[in-house]
């Protein structure tokens, strides 16, 4: 605003849950704001056919589009109409509390052998301890990740799921095997923790739980929660390698975020001018620095490198991830009919796994139909 006088910027906050519902809605009823955050399937889902959001491209003279890969923007275009402009790429890595296992006196998982003897070590020190959490997406993106690294193929190719039932209740029943050998607490367990996220959930921040498998963009949250804790101070988190599972390398990168304009904006060119200050220019790259990830600007990244802006272990780890995970992810994968808590396809296959209520076999087929369905709708 003082750059531009005559735009004046109000920001809209909420609260994760519910949050999709209510922005589609927006969208529908053309009350959206301006510019707006989104994941990268809303693209998919809330596009309809590319007019929804207003091609962003009608406005290459006040946003710089030559900043960004080509092929990133080409994964936000509909009916070759750029919906969005990517902010950042990611994927999922392992981190740990360093200071945990020192104190159980375990070594951090490097492999399946590893993991399994960690929940071994962490029940005999203190049964309210575990090597790692996962909730229920979380355990939909290590299946993924778990597959992959044994049959080395993507999870969806040419918009079918390319995993059979047998092939999918192997991956199930390895989770359940973390499960019963305490790698990982049941879902009735993180239900009675009274927390909606794992940052915010006291038995992650005090140390007993000691691991996740996180969006390299979302990390720097988790660390934060972590060595901000008062009843153990000075813990250290650090990134671990990729837990080998199979021969293979498992895991997929996505663009992280978007920032579009709907089409029914009455200022999409300053909305325009909004997202480019953000993304490109000195002021906004410097504030937003690495909180949303490694950006896809490369004036950004330039900036970041010259003035030594940003989360160190972000960077490193960003680097990691896109060196190491090769797989797509397909549009649909977070789709809310798959991901919406607590009715999405994960947490109701997961839960009801979890709990002892279907047996793996029976959490495939579920799944897997699950997932089909939304790949043809």
């Amino acid at each position: 605003m003082e750059k531009y006088p005559n735009i004046k910027v109000t920001a809209e906050y909420g609260a994760w849950s519910g949050w999709e519902e209510k922005q589609s809605l927006n969208l529908l009823g053309g009350n959206a704001a301006d510019v707006m955050q989104i994941n990268w399937n809303w693209i998919d889902s809330y596009s309809q056919g590319g007019s929804a959001f207003a091609n962003l491209e009608d406005y290459a003279d006040v946003l710089d589009l030559t900043q960004f890969p080509q092929e990133s923007l080409d994964l936000c275009k509909v009916n070759d109409k750029l919906m969005a402009v990517p902010v950042a790429l990611t994927g999922r890595l392992f981190y740990w509390n360093k200071s945990t296992f020192e104190e159980v006196g375990c070594p951090i998982p490097t492999d399946t052998e590893s993991l399994l003897a960690a929940g071994a070590a962490f029940k005999a020190y203190n049964e309210e301890y575990y090597p790692m959490v996962l909730q229920e997406y979380d355990r939909a993106i290590f299946l993924v990740y778990y597959l992959e690294s044994v049959y080395n193929k993507p999870w969806v190719a040419d918009g079918q799921l390319n995993y059979t039932a047998e092939e999918i209740q192997e991956g199930l029943d390895f989770i359940c095997k973390l499960e019963a050998e305490h790698v990982i607490p049941t879902l009735t367990v993180l239900s009675g923790d009274m927390a909606d996220s794992i940052d915010k959930n006291a038995k992650w921040i005090d140390g007993k739980y000691a691991g996740i498998f996180e969006w390299d963009s979302a990390a720097s949250k988790m660390k934060q929660a972590m060595e901000g804790s008062v009843n153990k101070p000075n813990q250290e988190m650090v990134l671990g390698e990729f837990v080998k599972f199979g021969e293979y390398q498992g895991g997929f990168t996505k663009i992280s975020m978007g920032l579009a304009v709907p089409a029914s904006s009455a200022h999409p060119k300053e909305a325009a001018m909004l997202i480019n200050f953000l993304l490109n220019e000195e002021e906004g790259i410097e504030i937003s620095s690495t909180e949303r990830g490694i950006p896809c600007s490369a004036a950004a990244v330039k900036l970041l490198e010259e003035k030594g802006i940003g989360d160190a272990l972000t960077k490193e780890a960003n680097a990691k991830v896109i060196d190491y995970s090769k797989f797509p992810l397909d549009s649909k994968f977070e789709h809310n009919d798959l991901k919406a808590n607590p009715d999405g396809v994960y947490y109701k296959v997961f839960g009801k796994l979890s709990a002892g209520e279907i047996d793996p076999a029976a959490a495939a087929q579920e799944l897997m139909d699950g997932v089909t369905e939304c790949l043809e709708n």
